[in-house]
């Protein structure tokens, strides 16, 4: 079919929108980047748009990875991350496949009092009142099971496993089945996309979460690497201004962005591996079939 000139033009001002979304999203990591490898004195002359960098340097780099408690702190962080997601994906389920069916007595009533927590909440200091008195401070746990499923996330996942046919459960009753083996063998596999989806979002709650571990955590050795790299920039700053000179400054600046990309480039790594997935799983969990 022959397509009008009104088409082609909104195909073309789609095209065009679509480019500057690009260019103002990526340019900021751009910008972080350059300047992170870029030479501290240029740096701190620069005024451009810094498309390229001014010099080149790896020292800010050195001066992170140089810190032992990078590494203990990477390791935490995949700890929270691996096991964190894990528990968040299990007990999601579990509660989105328990208020998905119809059946369920209370089930309106329990909907209710979960969709009040996304709006209402106890605060900062009840939760952790809640948590101290639960043993859990300066526990690793204390990242996990308090956030152990997110209301909207739920609500996501509940939304996907009502679309799945209900002759198919059925189906599966009437073959013996319980409801333990019809979702982990039914209703999860028929689930892979919103299950990439909730992966992806649990995991960079757990990268990005700074607040948790600066409330619950007091060994150095649980700190995740958000709180490692949050100290090597404090203490990055306060040698430059205790040094007193325009060098050390420059250098600081360089660590700050530096920080900024050992922090975010693995989660930003593992985008790629799952972004098929994302699109779909976001649609099925949106919108009720």
């Amino acid at each position: 079919m022959k397509r009008s000139a009104g088409e082609y033009l909104f195909d073309g001002f789609n095209v065009l929108l679509l480019c500057c979304i690009m260019a103002i999203s990526i340019y900021p990591l751009l910008y972080v980047f350059n300047s992170s490898i870029s030479d501290p004195d240029a740096l701190m002359r620069s005024r451009s748009l810094m498309l390229l960098p001014e010099g080149f340097q790896l020292e800010a780099y050195k001066v992170v990875f140089q810190n032992p408690k990078i590494y203990t702190g990477y390791l935490n962080t995949l700890f929270y991350v691996i096991v964190g997601t894990l528990v968040n994906l299990l007990m999601t389920s579990l509660a989105a496949y328990g208020l998905s069916r119809m059946d369920l007595y209370g089930r309106k009533t329990l909907m209710k009092l979960i969709t009040f927590t996304m709006f209402f909440g106890g605060g900062m200091i009840p939760t952790f009142l809640l948590v101290q008195n639960l043993g859990l401070v300066d526990t690793r746990w204390a990242i996990i099971i308090p956030g152990a499923i997110s209301t909207f996330y739920f609500l996501i996942m509940k939304t996907s496993f009502e679309s799945i046919p209900e002759s198919l459960i059925e189906s599966a009753k009437l073959d013996g089945a319980n409801d333990f083996l019809i979702l982990f063998r039914i209703v999860l596999p028929l689930s892979k996309s919103i299950l990439a989806v909730m992966t992806l979002y649990y995991a960079v709650d757990h990268w990005n979460d700074f607040v948790g571990p600066m409330l619950y955590l007091r060994s150095q050795d649980l700190y995740p690497i958000q709180i490692i790299m949050r100290d090597i920039l404090i203490s990055s700053s306060t040698e430059s201004m205790g040094a007193g000179a325009d060098t050390g400054f420059a250098i600081g600046e360089n660590i700050k962005y530096a920080t900024i990309i050992i922090s975010t480039l693995p989660i930003m790594l593992v985008y790629p591996f799952i972004q098929k997935y994302f699109v779909q799983g976001a649609l099925i969990g949106a919108v009720k079939q």
